[in-house]
C-alpha cells in the first residue's frame, strides 16, 4: 500500500474544478492517485457482445437522400436493400429517398422523402405557407458550434423547430418502414428487439453531432436509453472502407484503365489486389461533407487499423446548389430569391430538383448545353414583383454563358455547368493533396472513391489528375450504397475495425502537490496546510493516439478526506494534443463521474477508487468503481451543451 511520501505528484479532484478559477476555497477536497501513471490494456473480453440480434438494419442519414439495408444474421452474406420507393425522379436512380420531411401546420409528422416532397408541391401555396417543410438539415449539425438538445432548423417557410424533433421523426419513419418490410418478409409481427440498428455519421463530425444522433434515436424510440448497445453510430467512410475490401472486381470500375475487370478473374475479390499491410484511402464524398479515412488491412483476418484520424469538411455536393442558387442571385437579383424561396417554397424544390438532374448530366468533355425547366410560378412571380420578363432580366445581365430559350429553359454552356462545380471540387482537391503529404499516408495501394457525388465525371477526372497514377482510384458499382452495405456489415462484426485514431485529448481535472517554479502562482491553492496546484488537466489519451478497440485506461485515486462521502470526477477533452490545464483555451467539460460512498467502511487505510475510460468505439464510456465495496458509476461522455 502507497504511503503519504511514496507518491512524488499527488492529485486531488475537488468539485469546485467544474468552474475552474472559481473561489478555490471551501468544498470538499476530493481525490488523491493511488497510482502514478495509467495502465493501458488491451481487453478484448470488454467489447461487449450483447444479446443476439435476429437481424441487422443500418439508416444511412444522408444530406440529401436517405435510405436503409438489412441483413439476418443468420445470412450475412445477403444484404437487403429497402424497397423501392414511390414517386422517383427521372434520371436519379430510386434506391434512396429524398433526405425531405414534411410536417402538418400544427408541427406533427405527415410523410418523408418522395410522399413529403409531391405532397408539398401538391398543396395550394396560400396552404403550403402554414406546412413545415425541410431538407438538406443534417449539415446543422456539421457547422452549428455548440449543438444542444435546443438546436432550431429553419424550415422551408422561414418557421423554426428544434432539430432533434425532426431527426427523430426521420429515423422513427425508418424504423416503422423497416419492421414493416421485416414483418413482410418473416412473415409475423417483427419486434423491434430482435434488430440492431446502425446509424451512420460522417467521420468529420464532431462528438457533439455523434451523441445527438443517439439522442434523437432515443427520441424515436429507435432504442432505449437501458439498452444502449442495440445501436451503433458507425463512420460513414468506416463502412464504406468494410465494404470495399469485400468487393469483387465485377463489382467495380478502375478509373485508370476503365475496365472492370483489369487481368483478375472477375470473381477474385480486390483482396486479389490486397495483401497484408496494403494502405489505402476511403474517400466518401456525399450531399454534405467529404470525409476520408486511411486505413491498413491486417491479415488473415482483414481487421482494420486506422492510419490516419479522419479528416474532411463540408465539401459535399450541396456546395453545387448552392452556387447555383448564387447563380440565380446574380441574374435575378438576391431580393427576389430570397423572397421568392418564402412566397413560392414548393417551385422552388421543383426547380433545384430541374437543376439536379442536369447536375448529374455535367461532364468534363461536354459540349451541348445544359438546359433547366423555369417553373411557370418563378417567370410570373419575377414579372409580378420587378415588372419585366425573365428574358429581360437574362440580357440584361453580365452573364452570358447562360441563355433563355423560348421552350421556358435556362440554357447553361457546359462551361457555366463546370464552374459552378469548381469551388467545391478545388476544396475536395487541395484536401487530397494536404492529405497525401503527410508521412502516415505514404505508399496508398487504392483510393476507393464512394458516396452520391464520386459519381460525378468532374470530381472523377480531379481526382485522377491530381494523383497522377499514384494509387488506384477505384469506383464500386452501386456507389451510393456502398455506405449502406458496410454499415449492415459493420452491424453484423463490429469487432472488424480494431485500431483508430483518437479525435481528442480526453483527461480528467485535478489538484497536484505544489512545486515553486514549476507551477504558476495564481494556481496555488492550500487546504488544511498542504499546497496545492489547481486545475491540472491529467491526460488518459491524446489526440491522433492509437486506440485499440476496447482499450481501457485505468487510473486510481483516493479520497483525499476519508470523510468524504461523494466523490466527483470531471472529464474534459481538447482538440489540441496536450493541455496542461483545463482553465486552457479549447479544453471543455465533457462529463461528470459521481461516485456516492455514503455509509460504507473500507478495510484499507486508503480507500482506492478506479477511474476507467474505455475509447475505441465510436462513443467513450468512463465509471468510476470502489474497490472496496464494488459500487461503481458509469457515465456517457456528454458532449452537448447545456
Amino acid at each position: 500500500m502507497m504511503t503519504e511520501k511514496d507518491t512524488g505528484t499527488e492529485n486531488i479532484i475537488t468539485d469546485e474544478m467544474a468552474n475552474p478559477s472559481l473561489s478555490k476555497s471551501g468544498g470538499d477536497p476530493g481525490i488523491t492517485p493511488l497510482s502514478p501513471s495509467h495502465i493501458q490494456q488491451s481487453d478484448t473480453d470488454q467489447v461487449q457482445s450483447g444479446p443476439s440480434f435476429v437481424v441487422v438494419v443500418a439508416i444511412d442519414f444522408g444530406t440529401t437522400s436517405s435510405g436503409y439495408a438489412y441483413a439476418f444474421t443468420k445470412e450475412p452474406e445477403c444484404i437487403h436493400t429497402m424497397r423501392r420507393w414511390e414517386g422517383g425522379d427521372p434520371g436519379v436512380s430510386n434506391q434512396k429517398t429524398p433526405t425531405t420531411i414534411l410536417l402538418t401546420p400544427d408541427r406533427k409528422f405527415h410523410s418523408f422523402g418522395y410522399a413529403a416532397r409531391d405532397f408539398y408541391h401538391d398543396l395550394d401555396p396560400s396552404e403550403s405557407k402554414h406546412w413545415l417543410y425541410l431538407e438538406k438539415f443534417k449539415m446543422k449539425l456539421h457547422t452549428t458550434a455548440n449543438l444542444s438538445i435546443d438546436t432550431e432548423i429553419h424550415a422551408a417557410n422561414g418557421k423554426r423547430v428544434k432539430a432533434l424533433d425532426i431527426f427523430a421523426y426521420a429515423l422513427a419513419f425508418f424504423k416503422e418502414q423497416a419492421l414493416k418490410e421485416l414483418s413482410d418478409q418473416t412473415g409475423s409481427e417483427f419486434d423491434n428487439s430482435n434488430v440492431r440498428w446502425v446509424i451512420t455519421v460522417p467521420a468529420i463530425w464532431k462528438m457533439p453531432a455523434k451523441q445527438f444522433m443517439r439522442e434523437a434515436a432515443y427520441k424515436s424510440a429507435l432504442v432505449s436509453r437501458e439498452n444502449p448497445e442495440q445501436l451503433i453510430i458507425a463512420l460513414e467512410p468506416e463502412a464504406a472502407s468494410i465494404y470495399c475490401r469485400k468487393l469483387r472486381l465485377h463489382q467495380m470500375v478502375d478509373l485508370g484503365t476503365q475496365t472492370t475487370q483489369n487481368g483478375f478473374s472477375p470473381n477474385d475479390n480486390v483482396g486479389s489486389g490486397m495483401t497484408q499491410g496494403d494502405r489505402y484511402v476511403v474517400m466518401d464524398c456525399g450531399g454534405g461533407t467529404v470525409d476520408l479515412t486511411v486505413h491498413q488491412i491486417r491479415l488473415p483476418e482483414g481487421h482494420l487499423k486506422e492510419l490516419y484520424k479522419a479528416s474532411g469538411g463540408p465539401y459535399g455536393s450541396i456546395g453545387v446548389d448552392y452556387e447555383f442558387e448564387k447563380l440565380l442571385c446574380k441574374i435575378f437579383g438576391q431580393d427576389f430569391i430570397d423572397q421568392f424561396k418564402i412566397k413560392r417554397p414548393a417551385a422552388w424544390v421543383d426547380l433545384m430538383i430541374a437543376f439536379e438532374s442536369r447536375k448529374r448530366a455535367a461532364a468534363p468533355e461536354r459540349t451541348n448545353p445544359l438546359n433547366i425547366n423555369l417553373p411557370f410560378s418563378f417567370i410570373d412571380y419575377y414579372k409580378k414583383f420587378r415588372g419585366h420578363s425573365v428574358d429581360h432580366a437574362l440580357r440584361k445581365s453580365n452573364v452570358d454563358f447562360v441563355k433563355w430559350s423560348s421552350q421556358g429553359m435556362l440554357r447553361m454552356s457546359p462551361d457555366a455547368m463546370n464552374t459552378l462545380f469548381k469551388l467545391t471540387i478545388d476544396h475536395i482537391i487541395q484536401h487530397l493533396t494536404e492529405l497525401f503529404e503527410k508521412p502516415e499516408v505514404s505508399d496508398i495501394k487504392f483510393l476507393f472513391l464512394v458516396g452520391g457525388f464520386a459519381e460525378s465525371a468532374l470530381l472523377q477526372q480531379a481526382v485522377q489528375n491530381m494523383l497522377q497514377g499514384r494509387s488506384r482510384i477505384i469506383i464500386p458499382h452501386d456507389v451510393g450504397l456502398t455506405i449502406l452495405k458496410g454499415a449492415v456489415l459493420f452491424g453484423l462484426d463490429p469487432s472488424v475495425i480494431k485500431v483508430r485514431r483518437s479525435p481528442l485529448t480526453y483527461g480528467v481535472g485535478v489538484l497536484n502537490r505544489f512545486v515553486e517554479g514549476k507551477h504558476p502562482p495564481e494556481k496555488l491553492l492550500i487546504k488544511d496546510g498542504t499546497r496545492w496546484c489547481t486545475d491540472v488537466f491529467d491526460t488518459f489519451i491524446a489526440a491522433d493516439q492509437s486506440v485499440a478497440l476496447g482499450e481501457m485506461v485505468k487510473r486510481s485515486y483516493t479520497p483525499a478526506k476519508p470523510s468524504q462521502q461523494v466523490i466527483v470526477i470531471h472529464v474534459y477533452c481538447s482538440e489540441k494534443e496536450s493541455a496542461g490545464f483545463i482553465s486552457e483555451p479549447g479544453v471543455r467539460k465533457c462529463g461528470t463521474l459521481r461516485l456516492d460512498v455514503s455509509g460504507t467502511e473500507s478495510s484499507a487505510p486508503r480507500r482506492e477508487i478506479q477511474t476507467l475510460m474505455q475509447f475505441g468505439d465510436t462513443e467513450i464510456r468512463a465509471m468510476a468503481i470502489d474497490v472496496s465495496t464494488g459500487r461503481t458509476v458509469k457515465a456517457s461522455i456528454d458532449f452537448l451543451s447545456h
